[in-house]
């Protein structure tokens, strides 16, 4: 292939001797200035961004910490100072002079506790108490507040301790009529003599404690009662300020690690898809009087202030970034207009050339390197195109001369049991045998089976010959494969031959390719009698479509040990087969021309004692026509003879009775 010499400027010198010294690279020093500005910039506001949004979440999220730190405080002296509002009622209730009474009554032999049964209900009004519970010293309830009728119900645990008036107001699960509820309370023991009297009360612990809390905006409080004593959450037991909260279940691995664990517990729940609707909680379990988790406060706190402040400061970033970005484009607009045009128009062109259009051309006016470029561009296409030309027209020859030897050797293997024939008839001539009929219809049949291949090899010669030019229209290789492996399917289980199965792989993404329908069809026909031929015992025949670098393939791969041998690695290369049955012998020659007028590549690779696998490879894009083939020589016009029929024989009916010990006649 010859090289194309570089166009020169009209400085008189070209690109290969330093024609134009500079601009070349001018152009690429501002591309690359551009380019660094750009990064300089967009990494410095990202670097500043970055920096900027880490320090302000480091800020927000220490000054949520402390946030929260006050709140729980703050919620922990309100709870101090409900227990201290517990212990002082209590105390009161205790050294009330009609307690004190009540006490020395009831320490009496055969005391009759019964007429105290409703004195609780009283007692807790008076002294602003929830919950009360008078019991006698053997732990038996004399009265309730809540629960008059459960008085003779014993009460263990109050009389298992001595030491309640040294002991503060705690929180425990208090039973009721319709369920069970939480309370601070305190017990006080008052000594009638032999017996003490029991005092149990407290106030009520629930999400209105939360209103004695000062909630600044952005918190929020949340109180998760564990009155029902059991280990798995339950979401209804979780409550706000302002009632039940929406999506409990999102904060039961915190309330159950704050159960487990000693200490503050913190996560971040996020809401909802907006970034904004996250909320950082602390959470912290509050104990009963056996130091069971009788409840968890969670205390929330908005994250809508950091997502803003983060927001702000990233379109800040973006705002900076794009200013530098646009400084670079103002900067190096005139580069881009001179020299990205004419590098997009050329890498256009170097895509038509790898889809198959060799003959793509682009149109610069430029006079800088650039032009030259395009006009060197040019150059190497058209002589691309002509080596082409060159590189088809010797594929045709090939494939001529291949379809000349071919028919040579048929003619060839035809001749010489017809010269036999011919010999054999000559002798029992001149030699007057007795047995010239026998040997006159013998060699008559061979004769005529003899022309009758010689006829059909002419025949399939003459259709390589006439060959018509394609007509290209876009094809479904997927469709087309299948159109012909189904027209196939009697041959695959033809009476008196092993079976051959046939295994179809085709991918769904495979392009339309610029092809001549029925000439395509005609190639993949004489691969596929091809490899029936070559597979005397059946076996597998694989069919596959594909897309590979801008090409649509096509492989016919059989198991068949007598396929074809190539004889060289190159596209259509010669092929040299055993001997064919009728319909195959021409077959691969005219595959090649067909593929070759097609634009497309063909070759083979053969596996001894396995196989051959053929592949046809067509270009993608939309491609140009094929460079038309100038004959060899000057079409001649055709005559047409006919061949004189040899008429059909009947052996056994025409040849005289012989004896059967006459002996044959032996060729000189």
């Amino acid at each position: 292939m010859k090289t194309a010499h570089p166009t020169r400027g009209s400085s008189g010198r070209g690109l290969a001797d330093g024609g134009n010294p500079g601009t070349l690279g001018v152009m690429t020093f501002r591309v690359r200035f551009f380019i660094l500005f750009s990064l300089t910039v967009v990494v410095a506001a990202g670097a500043l961004t970055w920096g900027a949004t880490r320090l302000a979440r480091q800020e927000f999220e220490q000054f949520d910490r402390e946030r929260s730190d006050t709140l729980a405080a703050q919620f922990l002296r309100e709870l101090d100072q409900r227990r201290s509002e517990v212990n002082f009622a209590m105390q009161g209730l205790a050294d009330a002079e009609g307690t004190l009474r009540m006490a020395i009554d009831l320490s009496r032999a055969q005391a009759d506790s019964s007429i105290y049964a409703n004195d609780a209900r009283g007692l807790a009004a008076a002294h602003q108490l929830d919950f009360l519970d008078l019991v006698a010293d053997d732990g038996t309830l004399i009265s309730s507040a809540r629960w008059p009728p459960r008085s003779g119900y014993k009460n263990d645990w109050v009389a298992s301790e001595q030491d309640w008036n040294q002991r503060g107001a705690f929180l425990q699960r208090v039973e009721l009529p319709d369920g069970v509820d939480l309370g601070v309370l305190a017990v006080r023991v008052v000594s009638g003599g032999a017996k003490n009297l029991y005092l149990i009360g407290g106030r009520r612990f629930d999400r209105g404690f939360f209103d004695v809390l000062a909630l600044p905006a952005g918190t929020s409080a949340l109180l998760y009662r564990n009155i029902e004593a059991q280990a798995a959450f339950v979401p209804d037991a979780l409550a706000g300020a302002n009632g039940p909260v929406d999506q409990p279940e999102r904060l039961a691995t915190l309330i159950e690690s704050a159960e487990k664990r000693q200490g503050a517990q913190r996560q971040t729940i996020q809401w909802t898809g907006d970034p904004a609707s996250a909320e950082s909680f602390v959470a912290f379990a509050l104990p009963g009087r056996q130091n069971e988790p009788l409840a968890v406060v969670l205390l929330g706190s908005t994250q809508r202030e950091i997502v803003a402040l983060v927001n702000s400061i990233r379109l800040a970033g973006l705002l900076v970034a794009a200013l530098g970005i646009l400084c670079g484009v103002f900067l190096s607009g005139w580069v881009s207009a001179r020299v990205a045009g004419p590098l997009e128009r050329l890498t256009a062109g170097m895509r038509e050339v790898t889809a198959g259009n060799w003959g793509a051309r682009v149109n610069v006016r430029a006079r800088d390197q650039a032009g030259q470029l395009a006009r060197a561009f040019n150059d190497m296409t058209k002589h691309l195109s002509d080596e082409r030309s060159r590189l088809v027209q010797a594929e045709r020859v090939a494939a001529w001369r291949e379809m000349a030897q071919r028919m040579t050797r048929e003619v060839k293997q035809s001749l010489f049991p017809m010269e036999v024939s011919v010999g054999s008839l000559t002798r029992a001539r001149e030699q007057s045998s007795e047995r010239f009929s026998d040997v006159f219809f013998e060699s008559m049949a061979t004769l005529r089976s003899e022309l009758d291949q010689l006829k059909a090899a002419v025949t399939r010669f003459g259709e390589f010959a006439k060959m018509p030019p394609p007509r290209f229209t876009p094809v479904d290789v997927k469709e087309l494969v299948r159109a012909v492996l189904k027209a196939f399917e009697p041959q695959f289980r033809a009476v008196g031959r092993p079976p051959i199965t046939p295994e179809l792989y085709l991918e769904s993404s495979v392009s339309k390719i610029q092809a001549d329908e029925d000439l395509l069809r005609r190639a993949l026909e004489n691969l596929l009698l091809h490899s029936i031929d070559a597979m005397p015992a059946g076996g597998l025949l694989t069919i596959r479509t594909g897309q590979l670098n801008g090409f649509v393939r096509i492989e016919v791969s059989g198991s068949g040990a007598g396929a074809a041998q190539p004889e060289s690695a190159r596209p259509f290369g010669a092929f040299r087969m055993r001997p064919a049955t009728a319909g195959s012998g021409m077959g691969l020659p005219t595959t090649q021309a067909i593929v070759s007028d097609l634009g497309g590549r063909f070759f083979a690779e053969a596996v001894p004692r396995v196989g051959t696998t053929f592949r046809l490879e067509f270009p993608v894009a939309p491609a140009v026509a094929p460079p038309a083939i100038a004959p060899s020589e000057p079409p001649r016009p055709e005559t047409k003879r006919e061949m004189p029929e040899i008429p059909p024989v009947d052996v056994e009916a025409a040849a005289p009775e012989t004896p059967a010990a006459e002996p044959s006649l032996k060729n000189d």
